[in-house]
């Protein structure tokens, strides 16, 4: 469904520097780190996808995103993407159920971020703006607004909290966590042959349930 071809198996040892590498954009024939992404195995009955590729905010990725994620979510049940700096680079999720949209947020930092929105706030997104006393619904067009700033702040770390509260984090994986099947490198549409932070973008797709 996503198009990756030519799957080679890899460690996830393996996996983390080499999709590193692409966020960096330190690989060799690989400068905006598009042409590979990281498909786990199955990790507690989900699919992990990983890198650059899979950025739900980016200007020219995300409406792609958005569509594979909607027809992921139509087979499997659930789909989910998304992004994390590590470095105070801001967070994106997008989340998907059933062939439906239910929310996409990012909160990067730049412009189009507000253009970007759908859907209604994730329940952890009210209680986050509740615990900063701030009202659990709000309109995009108040990002400019002082009493924002605490939640654009909050907002910038929370992709690694809300994808483990509705799915796995790649973050949160230890050696109890059921593992089937093998993890490959796999290249993706965007180029034919290989020469932003990836190591935390992801997309997710779960078995419907």
């Amino acid at each position: 469904m996503l198009g990756l071809i030519r799957p080679v198996p890899v460690t996830f040892a393996e996996a983390e520097t080499l999709i590193e590498e692409d966020g960096h954009g330190e690989a060799d024939g690989n400068p905006d780190g598009l042409a590979r992404v990281y498909v786990s195995p199955e990790v507690d009955g989900w699919t992990l996808v990983i890198g650059p590729w899979c950025d739900p905010c980016d200007g020219e990725r995300g409406d792609e995103v958005l569509r594979l994620c909607t027809e992921l979510s139509a087979r499997y049940g659930r789909a989910q993407a998304y992004y994390y700096g590590w470095q105070g680079d801001g967070s994106a999720w997008l989340i998907a159920e059933r062939g439906n949209v239910l929310r996409r947020y990012c909160a990067t930092g730049e412009d189009n971020d507000a253009l970007s929105t759908l859907g209604e706030p994730l329940p952890l997104e009210r209680a986050r703006r509740e615990q900063l006393g701030l009202s659990p619904t709000w309109d995009e067009g108040t990002r400019d607004d002082e009493a924002e700033d605490e939640w654009k702040g909050a907002a910038f770390d929370l992709a690694p909290e809300i994808a483990a509260a509705l799915g796995t984090s790649p973050l949160t994986l230890t050696a109890d966590t059921p593992v089937h099947g093998t993890g490959v490198l796999a290249l993706t549409p965007a180029r034919t042959g290989l020469g932003s932070d990836a190591a935390a973008t992801v997309v997710e797709a779960g078995p419907a349930t």
